[in-house]
C-alpha cells in the first residue's frame, strides 16, 4: 500500500457519504491508512489491533518517535473493552464522551490494542470522538482505530483535508473529507491515576473537568532531560518497555547462552549457541521490524527468563544482544527505544 517514506501514486479524496465511509472502512480493517476528520483535527486511521498498519502509520507521518497513540473507539462500551475504568473514569467519560477528551487508562487483561500503538506500556490512551463521519466511521470499521494528526511529523496539525492532501498525498491509501473540523485543536489528555492528571490541555478546558471532579488536577513534571521517564500519553516523552534481562547493543557475535534479537540476512558468530533467536527482519525491513520489536523483546526476555531458572544458568543467559541497525527513517525510533533498553536499570 502507498504508506511508505517516499510517496508512491496519488491518495484517493472522496467526499464524506455512507459509500465513501464503507469504503474507508473496508481499507483500514485491510490495513490501510486513511485520513478522517474529527471534531479537534483531522486524524490519520490505523487498525489499533495491526501491529504492521500502525508501523505504516509511523513511517508514513515521518521520522516518528515510538509515543503512545490514542485509540479511538465508537462509545463507552467499546472503551471498556480495552480501558479498565474507575468511578473516576466513568464521571469523566459521562460528562465529557463523545468529545474532545482522552482518557489515560490501565489496559483491560483481554485489551487488543497492539503493543506498538502503546508504545509497551500497560495503559491505553482512549477518546470517542464526536464528529458523525468519525462515528460513522468507528461503527463500519467495528473495533478501535489509532488516529494521531494527519500530517507529517512537526508540521501544523490539519484541519481541512487540503492540508492532510499536502502533507501525506502518496504516503496513505485513502482521505475522506468531511469539510473544515470544528475545534481545531488536539484532545486534552487526562491520566486517570490515583490522582487524575492533565496530561496535555486540549480541546476540553481543564476548568471543565475540575468542574467536574470537584477537585483540582495534578500537573505532570517537567520532561526530564535525560528522557528517563515513562511516558503517559502523545506530547510526552516518549519510553518503551523495559526487559529484565540486561540488552547489548551493537553486538558483533553472540556468546553462549545469550538471546539475540536479530536483524537482516546474515549470521552472527556464535549464533548458534544462543538461548533463543529473533530476527525482527530476515529481509532487512525497517517496517516490519517496528511491527516486531516490542513483541520479541518480550519473548527474548521471557526466554532468558526460562533460561535463567535453570541449573545451567550462566551471566550471559540474562542479556539479550542486539544486532546493528540502520538509523535511517524508521531505524531511528527503533534505535531510541533500544537504547532505552539498555540504559542503566535502578
Amino acid at each position: 500500500m502507498p504508506s511508505s517514506e517516499t510517496p508512491a501514486c496519488e491518495t484517493r479524496r472522496l467526499k464524506a457519504s455512507e459509500a465513501a465511509i464503507a469504503t474507508a472502512a473496508a481499507c483500514l480493517r485491510d490495513g490501510g491508512l486513511v485520513a478522517f476528520p474529527t471534531e479537534t483535527v483531522y486524524g490519520l486511521g490505523a487498525d489499533a489491533t495491526n501491529a504492521a498498519a500502525i508501523a505504516r502509520l509511523y513511517a508514513a507521518k515521518g521520522r516518528p518517535a515510538f509515543n503512545p497513540l490514542i485509540a479511538h473507539v465508537a462509545g463507552i462500551a467499546e472503551a471498556r473493552l480495552i480501558g479498565r475504568f474507575d468511578a473516576t473514569a466513568e464521571r469523566l467519560a459521562a460528562a465529557f464522551w463523545p468529545g474532545p477528551l482522552t482518557l489515560v487508562l490501565p489496559k483491560t487483561a483481554d485489551c487488543q490494542v497492539a503493543d506498538l500503538a502503546t508504545a509497551g506500556l500497560d495503559t491505553v490512551a482512549i477518546r470517542v470522538p464526536a464528529h458523525p463521519i468519525a462515528q460513522a466511521l468507528l461503527r463500519a470499521v467495528g473495533g478501535p482505530v489509532v488516529a494521531p494528526s494527519a500530517n507529517i511529523s512537526g508540521h501544523v496539525s490539519p484541519t481541512t483535508a487540503a492540508h492532510v492532501y499536502a502533507d501525506l498525498n502518496g504516503r496513505i491509501d485513502l482521505i475522506v473529507d468531511g469539510g473544515p473540523v470544528e475545534v481545531g485543536v488536539e484532545s486534552t489528555i487526562l491520566g486517570c491515576f490515583d490522582t487524575p492528571v492533565l496530561l496535555r490541555p486540549g480541546g476540553v478546558p481543564s476548568e471543565a473537568i475540575e468542574a467536574v471532579l470537584g477537585t483540582q488536577l495534578a500537573r505532570p513534571t517537567p520532561e526530564p532531560a535525560a528522557g528517563d521517564e515513562q511516558p503517559l500519553a502523545p506530547g510526552m516523552l516518549a519510553s518503551h518497555y523495559a526487559p529484565r534481562a540486561a540488552v547489548r547493543l551493537e553486538a558483533t557475535s553472540v556468546a553462549a547462552g545469550e538471546a539475540l534479537l536479530a536483524f537482516g540476512p546474515d549470521a552472527l558468530p556464535g549464533a548458534e549457541h544462543a538461548a533463543a533467536v529473533m530476527n525482527l527482519s530476515a529481509r532487512g525491513d525497517l517496517t516490519e521490524a517496528a511491527t516486531h520489536l516490542f513483541g520479541y523483546l518480550r519473548a527474548l526476555d521471557a526466554k532468558a527468563d526460562a533460561k535463567s531458572d535453570t541449573k545451567t544458568d550462566t551471566k550471559a543467559a540474562r542479556v539479550i544482544a542486539v544486532m546493528p541497525i540502520p538509523h535511517d527513517g524508521l531505524g531511528e525510533a527503533i534505535n531510541d527505544r533500544l537504547r532505552r533498553a539498555a540504559a542503566p536499570k535502578d
